[in-house]
């Protein structure tokens, strides 16, 4: 007793001194260096010391407060959807080290490399199937940076555009399907996954349509910015170019409707498409479907027929690159959406997607399966060490009371609804200057959620209203769009230092960041658009 009365002063009562001590400690411990997992690790341990006393630790181990931790954390590293991350990251590297983007860059710039700005639009639409593949971000914004920036460098692209749009848009798997982030916020706020996905569809494609929409404009006004190539004579232009890229889908679109007929069939041999009470039919599987195959198959073959075969074959090598990408996406989303497999199981099944391809290509080797699964431990091992740290750090400040200290002190502040949510804005903006998304996501979603969830839902937004089961969707993608600006924000933007490594030496990290900054307006814009507009998200929702 009388060494544990040695370590009384460590006890505090009240939890606002308790928050202020813990949101001091969290910046001294990053500001050492100590990696943000270990830092709320500790934390953790020192909330619930200065909580409920020393004896914590002396007297009573591994029992009371700290069993909590334990089983926070268990909670968190047994749940099934996790698995989806690892396999989504070996896949992310897979694509970095196949020919498959590289192709894919090939085959988007054929068709738009005589439009003002093309390079800079080819890297953003590259960007944006390459989040559909994988939905990881640092892998995107390296392979960018080694396949688009030199090239736009060459022709004389402004350094600024150049480097905002690979940042930018390589920034996008934040957004769009299979978001890693969305991901985590579903297995923290217990919010359907797939729902998520669904949601920030629109909003994805519609930053990535910001992007593109500015890099044109800006272009067009200033075509200094982004010089044209010089004229091949061999490549088709105006009408010859579209024609050939009607053929090139119609010859895509024969194979799709064939395999979607095929399909249809197999199900409707087997019994599996019936229609059942309370069962949701098969996307694109049910009999009422195959009529509309049929004629979508037709409809292709006649434009082949109008086009000619050789122009659609010409169209077919133009555009050959983007095939396996859009297989790819289509068995990980289309598994995910035609209730074939879930999240964890599409992740699988897209790592063979990839390989497969990888190996018909003859690209796949020992060497890039081992790297690419090194590379797959370490940022897994990062992962986990922040979700463990993070998840002990918010058990323990729940333990003690602070979500409830937090939202008595939002509530007495007497804010109207939007108020508050733009102070939760601004909170995670700050944040994400400074932390990693898998810290805040853990740290602070389990304090925010309620407190939105109990606002009055017809006082969310400006224009139409929220149907209050899509509130937790919402503030998803919300926070998402809030971690697409922190990937951009200095001091700390990951996607600096991710192009910083690959960029030429000229390329200083102050250069990087002063090209961040019109992207960053135009986040802000498309996070503008979903507060003010919160349906939105739930325009493709049940």
């Amino acid at each position: 007793m009388e060494f544990l009365e040695l370590f009384a002063w460590m006890k505090v009562d009240d939890i606002a001194t308790l928050s202020v001590l813990l949101l001091i400690g969290m910046f001294v411990l990053l500001a050492i260096g100590m990696p943000l997992g270990f830092a709320s690790a500790f934390l953790a341990v020192a909330v619930l010391v200065m909580k409920f006393g020393p004896e914590l630790l002396f007297g009573n181990f591994g029992r009371g407060p700290l069993s909590v931790l334990a089983q926070a954390v268990y909670r968190q590293m047994t749940n099934y959807v996790l698995i989806s991350v690892p396999l989504f990251i070996f896949m992310a590297a897979l694509l970095e080290r196949s020919g498959i983007a590289r192709d894919m860059y090939s085959s988007l710039n054929r068709w738009l490399s005589r439009t003002r700005g093309g390079i800079a639009i080819v890297t953003s639409i590259m960007a944006v199937i390459m989040a559909a593949m994988s939905g990881i971000i640092g892998g995107e914004v390296v392979l960018l940076g080694l396949i688009a920036l030199p090239q736009m460098l060459r022709l004389g692209y402004n350094q600024n555009l150049a480097i905002g749009t690979i940042c930018a848009s390589g920034s996008l798997g934040t957004m769009i399907p299979p978001s890693i982030v969305l991901i985590f916020y579903g297995l923290v706020t217990e919010t359907s996954i797939k729902a998520l996905f669904t949601a920030s569809f629109l909003p994805g494609f519609m930053l990535a349509s910001f992007f593109i929409i500015y890099i044109l404009v800006r272009t067009n006004l200033n075509p200094s910015l982004a010089p044209l190539p010089e004229d091949d004579p061999d490549d088709p232009k105006g009408r010859e170019k579209f024609l050939r890229f009607v053929g090139f889908l119609s010859r895509f679109a024969l194979w799709i409707t064939g395999f979607l007929f095929v399909r249809a069939i197999f199900f409707t041999m087997t019994g599996d498409n019936k229609v059942q009470e309370g069962v949701d039919p098969i996307a694109l599987g049910m009999v009422s479907d195959i009529p509309y195959i049929v004629g979508a198959f037709v409809i292709a073959l006649g434009l082949i027929f109008l086009v000619g075969r050789e122009r659609t074959n010409e169209g077919w090598e133009m555009g050959k690159g983007l095939i396996a990408p859009v297989i790819v996406i289509g068995v990980v989303l289309g598994s995910i959406y035609m209730g074939i497999t879930g999240i964890t199981e599409a992740a699988g099944m897209g790592v063979v997607a990839v390989f497969t391809i990888s190996l018909i290509r003859r690209e796949m080797s020992f060497e890039i399966v081992w790297d690419s699964l090194m590379r797959t431990l370490k940022s897994t091992g990062t992962i986990i060490w922040v979700t463990i740290g993070a998840a002990s750090l918010a058990a323990a400040y729940t333990l003690a009371g602070g979500p409830t200290y937090v939202a008595n002190m939002i509530v007495a502040a007497e804010l109207p609804t939007m108020g508050i949510i733009l102070v939760m804005m601004v909170i995670f903006l700050i944040m994400g200057m400074f932390m990693d998304w898998v810290g805040i996501v853990l740290l602070i979603m389990p304090v925010f959620l309620p407190i939105v969830l109990k606002l009055p839902v017809e006082e969310i937004g400006m224009f139409g209203s929220l149907e209050p089961k899509h509130v937790a969707i919402w503030f998803g993608v919300v926070f998402c769009m809030n971690m697409q600006v922190s990937f951009l924000s200095p001091p700390f933007g990951p996607a600096a230092f991710y192009l910083k490594s690959v960029a030429p030496p000229h390329i200083s990290l102050t250069a990087i960041f002063r090209g961040f900054l019109p992207f960053i307006v135009l986040q802000l814009v498309a996070l503008s658009v979903l507060l003010i507009w919160p349906p939105i998200v739930s325009l493709f929702l049940k």
